[in-house]
């Protein structure tokens, strides 16, 4: 069996030293190119940051005080005046159009489409609600599940339940999960499904029985086994 011949110590340096050769050579060759890319990157970096801190902070600062007299109104149910605000203060479709990129304006989109629901636009609702993401454990599924309501409404109530079921299947918890299970199983008895409408009553039962849906879960469930 043959032994490996072990590189010497002095071929090891000699590789290195023309590995460094090689590369001292090519940033001679493009030094100015490098430069050029290193400084662009500084730059746009140094443009981020100040962009960032002596615009969009102030922005978002400014928008989350604007928004304030509108969310009052919307607390108090004035939809009306939360939309379109009271001649002292914006509303909601004021502030999407001044700071829509702000969390402040995004929220907005969220509040816009829950006004326009309580005000009959099922229309506009359901372009508000949908234009509107989160992450949030109850809000996601409750702008969805408000989608879901608009579209019950204008007739559509296909497209409702499925949307009924995505907000009740979205971070599953006591709170929004229940209130819109029950909405689905009442939608798909509406539609003659009644076993998809059993399924959903059953997982209220199963998961959610001490919520205020749980506790009269029974008499769905019965009525249609019954049948």
């Amino acid at each position: 069996m043959t032994k490996e011949k072990t590189p010497k110590p002095t071929e090891n340096l000699a590789e290195v030293e023309n590995a460094l050769t090689t590369a001292e050579r090519f940033f001679e060759t493009n030094s100015k190119i490098i430069t050029m890319i290193f400084g662009a990157a500084v730059v746009i970096a140094l443009l981020f940051l100040a962009t960032h801190r002596f615009y969009s902070l102030p922005r978002e600062a400014k928008a989350k005080e604007q928004i304030f007299a509108a969310e009052q109104y919307f607390e108090k149910d004035s939809f009306k005046l939360a939309l379109n605000g009271d001649g002292n203060f914006p509303g909601f479709l004021d502030i999407i159009n001044d700071y829509g990129s702000t969390k402040a304006g995004k929220l907005s989109r969220y509040y816009a489409g829950i006004s326009n629901l309580h005000l009959g636009k099922y229309k506009e609702a359901i372009d508000f609600l949908e234009d509107f993401k989160s992450d949030d454990l109850l809000l996601g599924p409750v702008a969805i599940g408000a989608t879901g309501d608009a579209y019950s409404e204008l007739g559509n109530k296909e497209k409702a339940v499925k949307l009924y079921m995505k907000a009740a299947e979205l971070n599953p918890n006591a709170f929004t999960s229940p209130v819109y299970y029950l909405k689905a199983g009442n939608l798909y008895e509406s539609l003659g499904t009644k076993e998809k409408a059993l399924e959903a009553y059953k997982v209220i039962k199963e998961k959610y029985a001490d919520s205020e849906q749980g506790r009269t879960i029974d008499k769905y469930i019965a009525r249609l086994t019954a049948n």
